[in-house]
């Protein structure tokens, strides 16, 4: 906000007040539930299903923790998977993203218009699921293998507008012409300078592409059949099947005839509480970039 003078007036104190109190009540949406699902993980099972979901235990038991620690190596396994997908399909993905969304920002690409449209369309429109099956399986043979978990997501045409956007708003043009004059080529300007300058929008679209690697579990439902490719999330999609069979009344007498009833309730949230950490701690290391990366360009002065 400027005022007639053109200096920049301060936000009334009861604005600024009401803003901090519906970003906290926002915050304690995001963060009780996750608090809520921590306690029930080490609250005992018999607990929960008298008395319900509880922020207070009547009973503290690590019963849940203790038997996926004797399937460490399953769990490990989907981990390993897991982290590979996110970390080679975020940096491909990011890469692919900037190297189309970098000449749509660009005034003197002739086709620019061209390919926006194409980008704004796929958003728009798209064949189904069952034209999405047979080109992934039939023509690119993404089925029952690791790339079955990256190549599906590598192009998304949001992100390619978001990082459009942000090269043309905060990369000057003048840099560009610069770099030409001094004899680099267009490879050189990308990757030496554009990228460079470009760490906070990279940074916004990769945790965003992360994110979705890191909590996929429909790819591996669709396209993967063997356990050596199963990742963290499709682990606790089965569980969650797994529970539900054991929660019932014939289930559990075969489980206790067989010795493998699990705490079906409580280790849902035991899985959970495993399953969300990196991604959660990877918050703190993005949020400077993060937030600069969406709030820069949306006011001009």
């Amino acid at each position: 906000m400027k005022s007639s003078g053109g200096h920049i007036n301060a936000i009334p104190k009861p604005v600024n007040a009401v803003f901090h109190l519906v970003f906290i009540l926002i915050s304690l949406t995001c963060i009780i539930p996750l608090i809520l699902v921590a306690v029930v993980s080490i609250t005992d099972e018999k607990s929960v299903a008298a008395n319900g979901y509880r922020f207070i235990p009547d009973y503290i038991s690590l019963e849940a923790y203790r038997y996926l620690w004797q399937q460490g190596n399953v769990i490990l396994h989907a981990y390993g998977v897991t982290l590979f997908v996110t970390v080679v399909g975020t940096m491909m993905s990011l890469l692919i993203t900037a190297m189309f969304a970098y000449p749509l920002s660009r005034k003197d690409f002739a086709y620019r218009k061209l390919f926006a449209f194409l980008v704004v369309f796929t958003l728009l429109f798209h064949g189904g699921m069952v034209s999405w099956y047979l080109v992934t399986t039939q023509i690119l043979h993404l089925k029952n293998n690791i790339w079955a978990l990256i190549v599906p997501y590598l192009f998304n045409g949001w992100y390619v507008m978001i990082l459009r956007t942000y090269f043309a708003t905060t990369i000057p043009d003048a840099i560009v012409e610069s770099a030409k004059i001094d004899g680099a080529g267009e490879y050189r300007i990308f990757f030496s300078i554009i990228l460079r300058l470009s760490l906070p929008g990279l940074a916004t679209v990769g945790l965003f592409s992360a994110i979705v690697y890191w909590n996929d579990w429909w790819l591996p439902l669709m396209l993967i059949h063997d356990d050596k490719i199963m990742n963290m999330q499709y682990l606790m999609y089965k569980a969650q099947s797994m529970s539900d069979f054991l929660s019932s009344a014939n289930a559990q007498n075969y489980g206790a005839t067989m010795g493998i009833a699990p705490p079906s309730l409580t280790l849902r949230m035991a899985l959970a509480v495993i399953g969300i950490g990196p991604i959660v701690l990877a918050y703190p290391f993005f949020q400077k970039y993060f937030v600069q990366g969406l709030t820069i360009g949306a006011v001009k002065g």
